[in-house]
């Protein structure tokens, strides 16, 4: 082969690259306008003075996040890079991660910072009548480093880290969700206010120090909500730990609430639109049903200071006052025409005050009962709620 002609043919395949490359090169304005229209349903919006494209990355200069209808003042960024985009079918789009740059706001005596902050594995829906889950934008993992508030020059608020994860099924029909957050402090030693002083002393709540969690999943087709696990920890105070299932929750019911929310945000002012917006929201809620809930505290020390102090305020002292609550808990109880539950929450009530260790709160009715059901019982038949929805409170269980 001669030497003209092997140029020849490098030059050609050089061509042929150059206009494959041009072909299949990555459309940032596409990329961004896919991404609002997923943050529209929230009412967000997002705009870039320039969007240039290098390779599989997509940086976004002279950012703008803000609200689509309000007149608030946007979060400005210089500059955001969109690494490792990907076009996925359907004119969809994979991002394998976007940091966000350190925050750092100062307003009169008040200083936020929150660094190491970004997003992983975000998938942007292709089309705005995408189905399922493929109408969905989510991600794999969310991140926060530090987070630091300060008054005054001194620190009121903390945060070592926080994480967020999302995964789908197999299947392609569960998100399955994750979240914690680890090392929350907050100190109320500031407060300036006497009376609010001097309970934060008494009750030992100077300082805060604990850490919240959260598991779960979500059925987008069948619209089934089980939250696993939603507890608050701190070192103590006690540890409160929430679970639920809800039905009905399917993502026509999301479109709609997050239209009844557009309207309201684009007529702050018109209090018409407001209740009306409202009603109509009230009215999207009683379409979903409890499955099942629980409520359970496990006390750490605060229930003892507690009484304490509420008894020091009486001219006692905690174990007189646990035992005005004991007396004072079945009069209440019968004003609340809890029917056969009465018996039972007094019963708990009493072992947990003698003993504070636990109190547990479970509804767990023989099938999902519709929200109406539950509204409509607690206005006209409270004392048959107990039954409806399968009301059980323990104690140090």
């Amino acid at each position: 082969m001669s030497l003209h002609h092997s140029t020849r043919i490098l030059l050609a395949g050089a061509a042929l690259c150059g206009l494959s490359a041009q072909a299949f090169a990555l459309d940032g304005a596409d990329l961004l306008k896919k991404i609002n229209a997923s943050y529209a349903a929230g009412g967000a919006a997002i705009t870039a003075d320039t969007i240039e494209v290098n390779g599989e990355d997509v940086v976004l200069k002279g950012v703008k996040f803000g609200m689509a209808k309000e007149a608030e003042t946007p979060l400005k960024l210089d500059e955001l890079t969109l690494q490792g985009v990907t076009e996925e079918d359907g004119g969809a789009y994979y991002i394998e991660r976007v940091d966000f740059p350190e925050v750092n706001v100062t307003e009169e005596k008040s200083t936020f910072s929150v660094s190491d902050l970004y997003l992983a594995g975000i998938y942007v829906p292709g089309s705005e009548k995408a189905e399922g889950i493929n109408s969905l934008m989510f991600y794999e993992e969310a991140h926060s480093g530090p987070v630091k508030v300060t008054v005054d020059g001194k620190p009121v608020f903390s945060m070592g880290e926080a994480t967020g994860t999302m995964s789908l099924s197999d299947d392609e029909k569960t998100i399955s969700f994750e979240g914690s957050a680890t090392g929350v402090n907050a100190d109320l030693s500031t407060v300036e206010d006497p009376k609010s002083k001097e309970a934060i002393e008494a009750l030992g709540l100077k300082t805060l120090d604990g850490n919240l969690n959260m598991s779960g999943s979500w059925e987008v087709e069948t619209g089934t909500i089980d939250v696993e696990d939603y507890s608050i920890d701190f070192a103590n105070v006690g540890k409160l730990s929430m679970s639920f299932g809800i039905s009905g929750y399917t993502l026509d019911l999301v479109k709609q609430m997050q239209e009844q929310a557009r309207t309201m945000q684009a007529q702050p002012e018109n209090q018409q639109a407001q209740q009306a917006a409202g009603l109509a929201m009230l009215g999207l809620v009683q379409q979903l049903s409890l499955i099942d809930a629980k409520i359970r505290f496990e006390d750490a020390g605060i229930t003892k200071r507690g009484l304490d102090y509420a008894g020091k305020s009486q001219g006692t002292d905690g174990a007189q006052m646990g035992q005005m609550v004991k007396g004072m808990v079945p009069l209440l109880l019968a004003q609340a025409k809890l029917g056969a539950l009465q018996n039972e929450v007094s019963t708990a009530v009493n072992t947990y005050i003698d003993n504070p260790k636990a109190l547990t709160i479970v509804a767990a009715p023989a099938n999902p009962v519709a929200f109406p059901m539950i509204m409509g019982a607690a206005m006209g038949a409270p004392e048959t709620i107990p039954a409806l929805i399968g009301v059980k409170v323990t104690a140090n269980d």
